[in-house]
């Protein structure tokens, strides 16, 4: 492998990584997915809001796109980690992994994705995934109408994650943990429509088989809830390469790509959540999509 030159290599088999495998490979490009088997969603039991797939278990949607990407005989699927990368002679990257393979590739591809940081509540981790969750558009159907809280602050942003929570349940409060940064219009806006706002520490999440069945304060109070969405879930970027590479960091905490993922290291591309730090599986696909379109546009111009 280290002796030939592959067209891509891409680093991540989630969604997006998938489905730009899936184009490159279409047309007839050498591809080389390199996936670690460790997705941020791990702990998700079903996928939701995308079309003919809606409630699918993540896993079994990968093996689904793992099994498709097979028939493709220039598409060579690696269960391994890419740890490092650098630029080969020529304007090739050189890609290495955890298992010691080298790979030269003509383009590269980080698919990887983000990792969270969560809070360190107790009962947090019991819960996550199953009645606690960070997107709403993911689990906010299943938890319609139910007692739910929102969690964190998120200072300038909580007003807004409140607007958006409400759309699925009128029943709400929220618990920031310290203190709300919300000024007295706003406090008064939660007020007029019946959100009470705790501003106390949060001491324990409790729960009975992922559950939720109350969140206890510092100060002794418990709120019964049976459902939460985060407002922050410390979402980071999943490796560190591409700003090894030489690509920067956007305010916000993701790389700073143009179109289509394109870096401003000619032939890197980054794709999905390392890009918007959340896209769905939808608008992972969408993205693996429209970036294996450019990419292969690419590669066909320069084998011109």
């Amino acid at each position: 492998m280290a002796d030939q030159v592959v067209d891509v290599v891409i680093a991540g088999g989630g969604p997006a990584g998938l489905s730009a495998a899936l184009v490159l490979g279409r047309s007839l490009r050498r591809v080389v997915l390199i996936d670690e088997g460790k997705p941020r969603n791990a702990v998700t039991r079903r996928s939701h809001g995308f079309l003919t797939r809606d409630g699918t278990e993540p896993e079994q949607l990968r093996m689904l796109a793992r099994e498709e990407l097979r028939r493709y005989e220039t598409v060579d699927l690696r269960h391994d980690t890419v740890v490092s990368a650098e630029r080969a002679a020529g304007g090739f990257f050189q890609s290495h992994t955890k298992e010691g393979l080298r790979v030269t590739s003509r383009m590269l591809v980080f698919a990887t994705g983000m990792k969270e940081k969560l809070p360190e509540w107790p009962g947090l981790l019991d819960v996550y995934g199953r009645s606690v969750f960070p997107c709403p558009y993911c689990d906010g159907w299943e938890l319609r109408d139910a007692p739910l809280a929102l969690l964190g602050s998120c200072k300038s942003k909580l007003l807004a994650h409140v607007q958006l929570i409400r759309t699925w349940s009128r029943d709400l409060v929220v618990c920031t943990d310290g203190p709300a940064g919300l000024s007295a219009e706003e406090k008064e806006q939660l007020h007029e429509r019946g959100i009470a706002l705790y501003e106390q520490p949060i001491a324990a999440l409790a729960s009975s088989d992922g559950q939720l069945t109350h969140i206890e304060l510092e100060d002794g109070q418990h709120i019964a809830r049976t459902g939460a969405f985060l407002t922050d879930t410390g979402a980071h970027e999943a490796t560190d390469i591409p700003r090894q590479l030489g690509v920067g960091m956007e305010p916000r905490g993701v790389y700073q790509t143009g179109n289509h993922g394109l870096t401003r290291i000619p032939g890197l591309y980054i794709i999905g959540d390392a890009k918007h730090a959340f896209t769905g599986v939808a608008g992972a696909v969408s993205e693996g999509y429209e970036a294996g379109v450019a990419i292969n546009h690419a590669l066909a111009i320069e084998d011109w």
